[in-house]
């Protein structure tokens, strides 16, 4: 299925969170914190918009809207919800 976001909305794949942390201890599932970070996959068309497909961004944390595309999860959110890009 392909996604195309209006606007000035940006479709992200969430990144998955850590399992470890650094010195090796296992986190279960239910104790891990929700990581706030993801890759953009596809942009709307407004002219604010200065990321672009395959950046890496920091988001807010509760934005957006989640959804399960293919099986893998994606969160469609507003571009002023997006607080960094990663270098």
């Amino acid at each position: 299925m392909k996604v195309k976001p209006l606007g000035d909305r940006i479709l992200i794949k969430v990144s998955a969170a850590e399992e470890k942390t650094a010195s090796g201890l296992v986190i279960p599932p239910t104790a891990q914190e929700k990581t706030n970070q993801g890759s953009v996959v596809s942009v709307g068309e407004d002219e604010v918009i200065k990321v672009k497909s395959g950046d890496k961004v920091i988001y807010d944390k509760y934005a957006g809207t989640q959804m399960k595309i293919d099986g893998e999860d994606y969160l469609l959110l507003n571009y002023g919800d997006v607080l960094a890009v990663i270098n």
